[in-house]
């Protein structure tokens, strides 16, 4: 089970939102870099990025600040946000980027990520974020009319590396994750699933030990990371315990 530290970027800051709504951002850093490098110091062996700017605007917005990260990180890191064409898909991967996360291109452009796995196996990832199990696109702020499980399973044999599953209604606002939902997403596909989307606290990290979360590959958290609501360390522990108890996968 990864725990991924989120570092979503906005006008080259580190910023949470609430709900994605981009008027709602709290500022936690504005030394992109400097945080990258904190979350490795702190033995997080994943980073989880999103161009909150790029999403909108459906091209990279924050690249300044993306190298810049990865200038500062000796871990994998995977990014999503404004992701569209194997253009940029290329570039961010040459640029040092693990695994690209494609969203709303995954819903305008099936027929793209297809490609891209082809070109760069085990390299790219789908974002699904929905509200009230409607799949939303162009940074969220548009509904599509698709469930979750509908889009995911258009890519079961695509070679997609990872789903990552947001709920909206849940993100920046720390009510803790719907497992319900994406635990449900994960066995209806045999491709691995990430959550996103309201980690609060220390119950939600003990909560991802379950059994019934062993088929996710981790779980992303943020504003709780921020604010100080869960310890690195602590939680790090609990999910290796885990691990070498014959519980979930590796932390």
């Amino acid at each position: 089970m990864i725990l991924f530290p989120a570092i979503d970027l906005k006008d080259g800051e580190c910023v949470r939102l609430v709900k994605g709504d981009m008027d709602q951002a709290t500022v936690y850093n504005t030394d992109p870099g400097a945080q990258g490098a904190a979350f490795e110091a702190l033995g997080f062996s994943w980073l989880h990025m999103v161009d909150l700017n790029g999403a909108f605007a459906g091209r990279p917005v924050n690249g300044e600040a993306v190298e810049s990260i990865l200038k500062n990180i000796s871990i994998p890191a995977q990014l999503g946000g404004g992701i569209r064409d194997m253009a940029t898909i290329e570039h961010w991967l040459s640029r040092g980027i693990t695994r690209v996360i494609l969203g709303t291109a995954a819903v305008r452009d099936p027929d793209l990520v297809t490609e891209a796995c082809r070109a760069f196996p085990g390299r790219v990832a789908v974002g699904i974020d929905a509200k009230a199990g409607d799949v939303a696109v162009e940074g969220w702020g548009e509904g599509t009319g698709m469930s979750a499980v509908d889009l995911a399973s258009r890519f079961e044999d695509a070679g997609v590396c990872a789903i990552i599953y947001t709920d909206i209604e849940r993100d920046g606002v720390l009510t803790g994750l719907n497992l319900d939902m994406t635990v449900h997403l994960a066995e209806r596909i045999s491709i691995p699933v990430i959550a996103s989307g309201g980690l609060s606290s220390m119950a939600d990290i003990k909560a991802l030990t379950e059994p019934r979360c062993a088929r996710l590959e981790g779980a992303i958290s943020g504003r709780a990371l921020y604010d100080g609501r869960i310890d690195p360390a602590e939680a790090l522990a609990v999910l290796a315990g885990a691990r070498n108890t014959g519980g979930t996968a590796n932390a």
